[in-house]
């Protein structure tokens, strides 16, 4: 299970990097003035569960597209949060920002992409080292049990950063910038 988690936080730190180093070029090309930067989020939870959900679904799709999907959306959600953050930093409070609009629920939403990423990355891996005769099958109960178990805390993780970011997140943004 090394190479896959490695290989997961290795590409979606890639896509930060990406991101966080655009913005300064984002922001020269659409010269807006980011000081008096708010946010504005919707905080509606049927809608975000939803998109979120997506995200996690793509990302264990990557069981079988033998890890595309799972590449390609480690790589977009890193850059965006690159951009996110990239982006906060050019505010007068970007650490408040980050504490009251990303914080609390990102804490359970970063881990729960990264965790179905690796589950993605799972399968296709224990292909490979069948193919490359590392092992006698190329997908065992245990490998299907353990890429189920990381699929079920990745959901689990990602209803409650929807959850938090409904219902808590604006509540602590609210405190934090007032």
């Amino acid at each position: 299970m090394k190479l896959p988690i490695i290989l997961t936080l290795t590409i979606f730190s890639l896509g930060f990097i990406v991101g966080f180093i655009s913005i300064n070029n984002l922001s020269k090309i659409n010269d807006k003035d980011l000081s008096n930067f708010k946010p504005k989020i919707n905080f509606n939870f049927p809608i975000i569960l939803t998109n979120n959900l997506k995200v996690i679904f793509l990302m264990l799709a990557g069981a079988i597209t033998f890890g595309l999907s799972t590449f390609i959306n480690l790589i977009y959600n890193g850059f965006n949060v690159g951009l996110l953050i990239g982006s906060i930093f050019q505010t007068n409070e970007p650490l408040k920002i980050i504490a009251g609009f990303i914080l609390p629920h990102g804490i359970f939403e970063i881990p729960a992409i990264l965790i179905s990423a690796v589950a993605g990355f799972k399968i296709p891996y224990e292909v490979t080292l069948y193919l490359l005769d590392k092992k006698e099958k190329p997908i065992t109960n245990e490998d299907i049990k353990e890429f189920l178990k990381l699929s079920l805390i990745s959901i689990i993780l990602i209803i409650i950063a929807a959850f938090i970011e409904v219902y808590i997140t604006p509540k602590i943004a609210t405190y934090l910038l007032t």
